[in-house]
């Protein structure tokens, strides 16, 4: 009887159990029955009825590549939140913890490259991971082979750090607004190797900035689109390439601790592109898969085909190492999603004003291989560079005018430009000194190498129209198909040879700081010797200021607009002023490694050189060069109705008219605050030390005060300007006094100076020879003496700076 009763109840708890499993399945069967459903690498499922997006699971611990993306924008340049914007590439991997899945990522930068697995773990165990999501469960088939999670709340989750970026360009303090948020259907897709989620996210707030209120139409609801990619990692057969500080390329780098302790820790490559031969005997052969770049066919012409052909560029280098028809640049097809991760693209963004282009990769972080490149071309630089050549050229004699020649200029510029961001995406990093190698890559900035010919301005060969044979280097370093036993060997000698060449090479960390010591690394700028070519754009700007006039501008354009025109054309020589000052205190290095032949020591820029960029330096700062003629500043009123001032426009002081004088005073203060920089006279004292022929701070100082202060202007408004040059030189002064890292045997000096200073300012006969500086004069003397004797300055520095002008690319 027992017996029958207990197979009773095991019948009945298996019946129950049946059921229990039937109805699971069936719950999950039913959940998903008439939901639309994507199938692909993770397949979803969208609720039509709450708008939900349900993430199919169907195994949890296996790692994948997370990319977060902005394929809507804002449209400021100032706030950095561009349209087609990638964020970060994250490695991570999805954990089932009861009815909690956590989306974890890991942590790429420590590792252990070994096969004992204790290692490995002592390393996870060693450095924190992060989890950037947590998902309640939603269903779970009976079999546990999938799993639903509701991605929707991540997928409206600020994972490109809007709000932060917001908070911190000073434009509000937002946050989502979920009401009015919701999935993005038309971009939500999934494909065998990665799944595409998109929302359209709202975000709401208070205290917007006037960037922001410029480019919303409603400052309070700033509505973009949000993109989440899901990609599949790719196969084991990656060969990394390692790093060489001379490669031109960018690094990809990690820490590995199971390195031996006579290896280095860091273990550095190059990111690439995978590219193999389909015939690796071949001398020439087509590529397996090869590189194709799509261009975002919203782009007008005829910028669309300058694009194109810009980009095609980097062909002829992948031709020059063997290869056929590797680098292939198409079209967009209308149906395909720019944030795609199957798609290299070339997006054209729109900004309220002129911004930076950039180059980006989506990278897989384990081994540097590049897995879709990402370029953002500004649409308003184009017009820039229009601008620009219309300024130094004067050509509107008649309302036919041709101007052919200027919107040429505008997309020889436009191609280089392509070609330039193109390059960072193939992982290559910026050379800017490529322009002493006669324009050897277009990986630098270049700045238009304009010319005289028979007294007229020329922008015949204003900008590269090739590759140069710096980047058919770099592409060989890292792309050349090589076996692997001989690719140390092959990149050696390739490195040797390049380098016997003579062909230079710096990148960001020497170029770019204001207080650089680099002879040629230099942004914008042309020419093996900074000096001279500064004499030689100071001559260009002077004839574009001498035909400058009512031939500038289309005529049925209103007469303030002149201003916009003659902004780039007064600072024209702005950027070589930069490239001249880091000769004063100057070296001249490159990125060599140690050798047995090792002979390549860092060596001072000679003191004649040092010389001759301080005296092209004072012909910068001079009254005369500083001083627009008076046929100008009279042809340019006030703002017409309609039209206003904006930040290409100069700063003016003198209310709505337009201000010479201070034009002047800005340009003056950019060669001071580059002359006068406390690291470069740090240098510069030392070097002195070590040459007698160099020239001393004392020297420089008081070489600065005799051609400014102590300089007797020819005319009143030369008077005016050389006034807000000296005053400027005073704050610099004074600025350096305060210094608190100015080291001290510069500070004597700078003491000295500012006595001697004081001294002759308040001495009658001086007072006696400049006439109309006596005020001047005085009010000079007293900041000094209150600085010296309360040490602070007695009112604030002048805040004035030069209108934006090197928007067009990005560090």
């Amino acid at each position: 009887m027992k017996f029958c009763i207990r197979l009773l109840v095991l019948f009945f708890y298996c019946g129950l159990s049946l059921q229990v499993q039937a109805k699971a399945e069936e719950s999950y069967a039913e959940f998903i029955k008439n939901m639309p459903v994507q199938q692909g690498y993770f397949s979803f499922y969208l609720d039509d009825k709450t708008g939900k997006v349900f993430l199919e699971i169907e195994q949890f611990e296996q790692e994948f590549l997370f990319q977060s993306g902005l394929p809507h924008g804002i449209g400021s340049n100032d706030i950095g939140l561009d349209r087609g914007q990638l964020g970060d590439t994250r490695l991570v991997r999805f954990e089932k913890v009861g009815d909690k899945v956590f989306l974890r990522q890991l942590n790429t930068d420590f590792r252990a490259n070994t096969d004992n697995k204790l290692e490995q773990q002592a390393i996870d165990e060693a450095f924190a991971s992060s989890i950037i999501w947590g998902f309640k469960v939603s269903h779970t088939a009976a079999d546990n082979s999938k799993t639903l999670i509701d991605y929707t709340p991540f997928l409206l989750s600020d994972i490109h750090n809007l709000s932060e970026q917001l908070q911190r360009s000073k434009q509000g303090d937002y946050k989502i607004d979920s009401s009015r948020s919701g999935v993005y259907k038309k971009r939500t897709k999934a494909f065998p190797h990665n799944t595409e989620l998109e929302a359209t996210v709202t975000y709401t707030g208070s205290k917007a900035g006037a960037h922001l209120r410029s480019v919303t139409p409603d400052a309070s609801a700033v509505t973009v689109n949000l993109h989440h990619s899901l990609i599949k990692l790719p196969d084991d057969n990656y060969q990394t390439r390692k790093f060489h500080p001379y490669s031109g390329f960018w690094q990809h780098s990690y820490a590995d601790y199971a390195s031996a302790i006579d290896e280095p820790l860091i273990k550095r490559n190059i990111p690439r592109h995978r590219l193999h031969k389909k015939n690796s005997l071949s001398t020439v052969s087509e590529a397996v898969e090869p590189i194709i770049y799509y261009l975002d066919a919203g782009v007008p012409e005829p910028v669309k085909t300058a694009l194109l052909d810009g980009a095609r560029w980097w062909d002829q280098a992948f031709t020059a190492i063997g290869y056929k028809n590797a680098f292939q640049v198409k079209l967009l097809p209308s149906d395909a999603d720019p944030m795609d991760v199957r798609y290299n693209v070339i997006q054209w963004v729109h900004r309220a004003t002129r911004g930076w282009s950039y180059g980006s990769s989506v990278i897989d972080p384990r081994t540097g291989e590049i897995i879709k490149g990402h370029v953002t071309l500004g649409s308003l630089r184009v017009r820039q560079d229009y601008l620009i050549a219309l300024g130094l050229t004067s050509p509107f004699k008649n309302a036919d005018t041709d101007t052919s020649a200027m919107k040429e200029m505008a997309l020889a510029r436009i191609r280089q430009l392509s070609a330039h961001e193109v390059g960072h995406t193939l992982g290559i990093a910026h050379n800017f000194a490529a322009s002493v190698n006669d324009r050897a890559s277009v990986m630098d900035y270049p700045h238009p190498l304009v010319t005289i010919d028979n007294g007229q301005v020329s922008l015949a060969n204003a900008y590269a129209e090739d590759i140069g044979d710096w980047d058919k280097f770099v592409i060989a370093y890292g792309y050349a198909d090589v076996e692997t036993a001989q690719e140390a060997q092959y990149l050696n000698e390739l490195v040797a040879t390049t380098q016997q060449k003579g062909l230079a090479y710096v990148s960001d960390p020497d170029a770019r700081p204001s207080s650089g010591a680099h002879a040629t690394g230099h942004l914008w700028d042309n020419g093996k010797d900074a000096a001279k070519e500064l004499m030689r754009v100071l001559d260009v700007r002077a004839l574009a200021l001498e035909n400058f006039g009512l031939n500038s501008i289309p005529i049925g354009t209103p007469m303030s607009e002149l201003e916009q025109v003659l902004v780039p054309i007064y600072n024209f020589h702005r950027f070589q002023v930069e490239a001249t000052a880091k000769l004063i205190a100057g070296v001249d290095y490159g990125y060599q490694l140690r050798s047995e032949k090792f002979t390549n020591q860092q060596q001072i820029v000679p003191a004649n050189s040092q010389q001759a960029a301080l005296d092209a330096l004072l012909v910068t700062l001079s009254a005369k060069t500083l001083t627009l003629p008076a046929k100008i500043t009279a042809l340019i009123p006030p703002k017409a109705y309609g039209y206003s001032r904006d930040r290409e426009s100069f700063t003016s002081q003198t209310g709505i008219t337009f201000d010479p004088i201070s034009a002047a005073e800005a340009s003056a203060k950019q060669v001071l605050s580059l002359l006068l920089n406390a690291e470069r006279l740090a240098r510069l004292q030392q070097q002195s030390m070590l040459d007698e022929d160099i020239p001393s701070v004392a020297f420089l100082l008081n070489k600065v005060v005799n051609n400014s202060i102590k300089s007797a202007p020819k005319t009143a408004t030369q008077l005016l300007v050389q006034q807000r040059v000296n005053q400027q030189l005073v704050e610099h002064l004074i600025a350096l006094w305060h210094s608190k890292t100015l080291v001290p045997e510069v500070k004597a000096e700078v003491y000295v100076t500012l006595v001697d200073l004081t001294q002759w300012l308040t001495d009658k006969r001086s007072t006696r020879k400049y006439k109309g500086a006596l005020a001047h004069f005085q009010l000079l003397a007293q900041q000094i003496n209150y600085s010296l004797a309360h040490d602070k300055s007695s009112a604030p520095a002048s805040k004035i700076t030069l209108p934006p002008g090197s928007p067009i690319g990005s560090y």
